[in-house]
């Protein structure tokens, strides 16, 4: 067995406030991603309790901004939101951010967005 502080990165060596997704200079691919091959969804919080961040590695065009009560000309933002308690979708470069209703749960939502999102953009 090796110790996992001699594998990898230790908590220490990772800043918690840095949400970018690191990427390579030659492809503008994640760092580890193959053109062609799925980038899992990565899940983040906000400081809104209410929103939660869906990184999927790759552009989605945006900035564009979609509410339940407005208009929606993009298949993947109509399907967010008809996940029940999604409100709003916010889309731009390499994520989208989902707003809920406060009485929604995230356990309910956020499996659902990341199969929505890995259909899409997987």
């Amino acid at each position: 067995a090796v110790d996992g502080h001699d594998v990898g990165e230790r908590s220490s060596d990772v800043d918690p406030d840095d949400h970018e997704t690191p990427r390579c200079p030659a492809t503008s691919l994640p760092f580890g991603a193959e053109e062609g091959v799925a980038v899992p969804v990565q899940i983040s919080n906000t400081p809104n309790p209410n929103a939660l961040k869906f990184t999927v590695g790759v552009d989605v065009g945006g900035p564009k901004t979609f509410s339940a009560s407005g208009e929606v000309d993009d298949p993947t933002a109509a399907a967010l939101l008809g996940i029940e308690g999604v409100t709003s979708v916010f889309m731009t470069a390499d994520f989208i951010t989902l707003t809920k209703t406060p009485d929604a749960s995230w356990e309910s939502i956020a499996p659902a967005a990341t199969d929505v999102l890995e259909a899409t953009f997987g």
